[in-house]
């Protein structure tokens, strides 16, 4: 494999139907209002833990995961929240787990930093930094397994989502030299929102003006796309999910964006100006979208705020539901969920209430 050019490898995608478009734009949106009433709860003390929230990175999961398949498997890093949704995951489950609530996607073990969701093909949320793409290249080996050697199932390729800051992490390294190695449909997605957690990428990375060296390390084709524009991220996406389901290899994909809000809810954002801030939310992705909608009249401002009041009405739900959930039992929860068989003190491991399992409840042998 060599390096490709982000500028002329990628043809257009045909042009996205306007309904699939607001579908998009009502994604972002639900991320975008999850993450505001996220940072209004843990002012609250109703959450605890560390938060890291996605505001301004709707763009990049939302893109991204309308270009795979449902069955592809998707795994990410610690500011998960706005993956998960875009992904399918229902608000309630979401917001629960963010209250360490019995009925929430993990339930309530995981947190803020581990949601998880087995239906959707979402395999986390992981808090150590690069961690996650280690398993990301399993999750492409047993894909291509099942696939060639087994004989079951379709090709399928791993969306593994990273931040700029793992790029010095040597897990990330060796999972990119393994995939290349054994040719392994796994794509390493940088969200690159420049800062990682409070050091400008130039400051910490080397070659941190031109990321295709890091494919071109490993034989892998580089792509790039603007994370402040969905439609942008879709139309590289597709392409290279395309190549890569067709070929069953990898590549490394650059998205460059930005957040609004501090690495996590402690951060002072000293690093950064309040000027340079402003500059990327006049370049809002969510308001980009609606623009571009009302602009092709497939939206109007009637419809935008009533799109705006149902997101809104979705959200309080999900923490109206949350704040009802049950806590988790530490006398018996516990000992649950540690292996998936019966073992001495150990139950067995049970699906969450999500997966129509009710909260506490032990699985039927």
């Amino acid at each position: 494999m060599t390096m490709t050019d982000p500028k002329t490898a990628l043809q257009p995608v045909d042009r996205v139907e306007p309904r699939t478009r607001l579908k998009w734009l009502r994604d972002m949106m639900l991320i975008r209002e999850f993450e505001l009433r996220t940072m209004q709860a843990y002012q609250e003390a109703k959450i605890g833990g560390f938060c890291h929230v996605y505001i301004g990175q709707e763009a990049c999961a939302v893109g991204c995961i309308a270009a795979a398949n449902p069955d592809d498997p998707v795994i990410t890093a610690y500011r998960d929240h706005g993956h998960a949704l875009a992904r399918g995951m229902e608000p309630r489950y979401a917001m629960a787990e963010m209250f360490g609530k019995s009925g929430g996607c993990a339930k309530g073990k995981g947190g803020s930093m581990h949601f998880f969701d087995q239906r959707t093909h979402f395999y986390g949320g992981h808090a150590i930094v690069g961690g996650q793409t280690p398993l990301g290249v399993g999750l492409a080996f047993a894909t291509r397994y099942e696939n060639e050697v087994l004989e079951q199932g379709a090709k399928r390729i791993t969306l593994c989502f990273l931040g700029d800051g793992a790029l010095n992490q040597g897990a990330l390294h060796e999972a990119m030299n393994l995939a290349s190695v054994l040719e392994l449909p796994c794509l390493f997605i940088v969200e690159n929102n420049r800062y990682s957690m409070g050091t400008a990428i130039e400051r910490g990375t080397a070659m941190a003006h031109d990321l295709s060296t890091k494919a071109a390390a490993y034989g892998m084709p580089y792509y790039q796309a603007d994370g402040m524009d969905v439609c942008a991220v879709y139309n590289v996406m597709k392409r290279v999910i395309d190549r890569a389901r067709a070929e069953q290899a990898p590549a490394f994909v650059e998205i460059k964006t930005y957040r609004y809000k501090g690495h996590s809810m402690s951060d002072p954002q000293k690093y950064r100006s309040k000027d340079e801030v402003a500059e990327y939310e006049a370049n809002d992705p969510i308001r980009r979208l609606a623009d571009a909608l009302i602009a092709s009249g497939d939206l109007d401002e009637k419809a935008f705020r009533a799109l705006s009041q149902s997101v809104r009405d979705e959200v309080r739900d999900a923490i109206a539901w949350a704040e009802q959930s049950p806590e988790p039992d530490p006398a018996a929860d516990l000992y649950r969920d540690v292996v998936r068989e019966p073992f001495g003190p150990y139950g067995p491991t049970t699906p969450p209430e999500m997966c129509g399992h009710e909260p506490g409840a032990v699985a039927e042998e």
